[in-house]
């Protein structure tokens, strides 16, 4: 059997609700030189017998289905590779959407330019709240060939869209990273290997498409920012920062990479308000010394670096300055500003259930 031009990887848990709408939008846009594997990643519901069932409805496509124990989405992903045959790999998560047209916008790219990633537009998809669907599209050239790595990864950094579904990488840039690639049993384990899997890219075609619709979930009184998802949503993009250093990137891909940081610490430092007050506290002081290091620059050179940089920068700049500094002003700007979403969102919740 010939080699796929597309893989298609969809790694799931527990998602018997999304799966079979998330494949059938895959499906209908399949042909021959495309497979599908989607790992079950140890699921206690009926995720694997919706997925048998799309495959029996279509016999005459490449669709596997891939069952382990559980072991966390990054785990469910380096199976996902470990399966792949196709020379391009496209991860879909399983709640999403793959839109229309999207798999012959990318064969398109491919055939004309052959490139080492693509990247794509996306949408912020809600559901339940349809105006608030917006389309996100990237910095880059579109349609062009970019060959330059200083542009290719310093869009990448301004942008701040780290989802590896929306990055179309050569099976071959995989392979060049020591497996297993995401890391295991980690939060935002993209975070922590798209960087790296784009500064081994020598070219890039950015596709104004909107390839993929991002599932919003309504936010649950019960939802909680725990230790973990604070530690590991700065020491994601810490994490890249060893791999640069070796690979020498240049001077303006460090600074870009450093403001990138101080956003993600800061959007960090503002959800940890969602934790008890003393549980807060000790995360916000272990995360600090996480993110420091995870800089290139000085702190206080990159802070006045992004002063000069728009109202957004500005403002960032001014928030994690006085989050490094333990102002008692932001500190208790933050404790009510936490409350009062908090209050938003039970009655929100009350209103919903009348």
């Amino acid at each position: 059997m010939s080699t796929p031009v597309l893989s298609i990887l969809v790694p799931g848990y527990n998602v018997e609700r999304f799966i079979t709408d998330c494949m059938d939008h895959i499906v209908a846009q399949m042909h021959g030189g495309h497979e599908l594997i989607v790992v079950d990643d140890g699921s206690t519901d009926h995720t694997a017998a919706r997925v048998r069932a799309v495959q029996a409805a279509h016999p005459g496509l490449r669709i596997r289905l891939v069952e382990q124990a559980n072991q966390g989405i990054a785990d469910a992903r380096n199976r996902a590779l470990m399966e792949a045959r196709g020379e391009y790999i496209l991860f879909v998560d399983s709640d999403d959407r793959l839109l229309p047209g999207s798999l012959a916008a990318l064969e398109r790219v491919i055939a004309e330019r052959r490139p080492d990633v693509i990247a794509t537009a996306l949408r912020m998809w809600h559901p339940d709240a349809p105006d608030k669907d917006r389309d996100v599209y990237m910095s880059y050239e579109p349609e062009q060939t970019i060959t330059c790595q200083d542009a290719i990864l310093t869009a990448f950094f301004r942008d701040r869209h780290m989802y590896v579904w929306c990055k179309v990488f050569r099976r071959d840039i995989y392979a060049q990273e020591a497996m297993p690639l995401f890391p295991s049993r980690r939060l935002f384990e993209d975070v922590a290997v798209v960087p790296r899997l784009l500064q081994r890219c020598r070219s890039l075609v950015y596709l104004p498409h909107v390839l993929l619709a991002y599932r919003q979930h309504p936010v649950s009184i019960t939802r909680v920012i725990s230790e973990q998802w604070c530690v590991d949503f700065v020491s994601a993009l810490a994490a890249v920062k060893p791999h640069f250093e070796r690979a020498g990137v240049s001077a303006a891909v460090r600074a870009q990479f450093d403001v990138a940081a101080c956003h993600f610490y800061i959007g960090m430092v503002k959800n940890s308000y969602q934790l008890p007050a003393a549980a807060g506290d000790a995360v916000r002081g272990k995360v600090r010394g996480i993110f420091l290091d995870s800089l290139f620059a000085p702190p206080q050179q990159v802070l006045a670096g992004m002063a000069g940089k728009g109202k957004q920068a500005a403002r960032t700049a001014r928030q994690v300055r006085r989050a490094l500094d333990g102002s008692r002003w932001f500190h208790f700007q933050q404790t009510a500003v936490r409350k009062i979403k908090l209050w938003q969102r039970i009655e929100r919740t009350r209103a919903s259930q009348r």
